[in-house]
């Protein structure tokens, strides 16, 4: 991997990992259009620079993250339904992240569901409700099925918002909190699974790990503070329809023995 390749994934995780339409699906195409080698240092890459992604809610919404210890509480509450199920069922869930097919499935059916989510949550934008802890761990659970490649786990957890009640802008933010524990504890798997595997960090290594993790951090705080103003403006209709293309190219491609792989 070159470091002009290691910035394109970087701003393809950037832009991607906190909206609703799957960053496993532009890794797919955009891995597959350079040409890059599904080696086990860009497997591993392709989730350390998130990271980067996780650094930039942080820094985003600090006042949030020192306000009380009651919010870390209700992040735990939410994360430990992925956590046990992501333990139990590894073996599983790494071979489903195999299948490109699955990846362009999952993205057209929730591409179809996202036209219809605007009409069938419209009451929520009125609502005021905060976040308790069965709201979390409610989210938490719906967060499980973002374990499919192609779902998109921003697009799990703010529907699990939305089907408890929360209006966008505050299901989109306890989605932009509760990455900070998932993605964390899968980057640091996927680290430690690298290392035991016999990787290396060499200067080449290092320095890609710290370009992309910087680059995914900039653009990532850009992401999120659009896609808020976005999302409670519009709301998702548009990424339906942007996913549903998706699908359908990686499909297409996919059934035409175009060679996609998933990093």
């Amino acid at each position: 991997m070159t470091i002009l390749q290691a910035i394109i994934l970087a701003i393809i995780e950037g832009v991607t990992e906190f909206l609703p339409i799957s960053s496993t699906g532009h890794m797919i195409i955009g891995s597959s259009l350079m040409g890059i080698a599904s080696d086990p240092f860009t497997k591993m890459f392709t989730v350390a620079i998130q990271l980067g992604a996780i650094l930039s809610v942080i820094v985003l919404y600090w006042k949030r993250f020192f306000q009380s210890f009651e919010f870390y509480f209700k992040l735990i509450v939410a994360f430990i339904p992925v956590a046990i199920v992501g333990l139990l069922f590894k073996d599983y869930i790494d071979a489903l992240l195999e299948r490109v097919d699955v990846v362009g499935y999952t993205l057209l059916i929730g591409g179809i569901f996202f036209l219809f989510v605007d009409k069938i949550f419209e009451g929520n934008e009125t609502s005021q409700k905060q976040i308790d802890y069965p709201t979390a761990l409610k989210i938490g659970i719906i967060q499980i099925i973002s374990m499919i490649p192609g779902v998109s786990r921003s697009a799990a957890t703010i529907i699990g918002g939305l089907s408890q009640k929360l209006n966008k802008k505050t299901a989109a933010e306890f989605s932009f909190f509760l990455a900070v524990p998932t993605m964390f504890a899968a980057t640091a798997l996927k680290i430690l699974e690298y290392i035991m595997d016999g990787g290396s960090f060499g200067t080449h290594e290092i320095t890609l790990f710290a370009v992309g993790n910087v680059i995914a951090f900039i653009v990532a705080m850009i992401a999120i503070k659009s896609f808020i103003t976005f999302l409670t403006k519009h709301g998702f209709k548009l990424f339906g329809y942007y996913r549903i293309v998706l699908g359908i190219v990686i499909l297409v491609l996919y059934y035409l023995g175009v060679g996609l792989s998933i990093v």
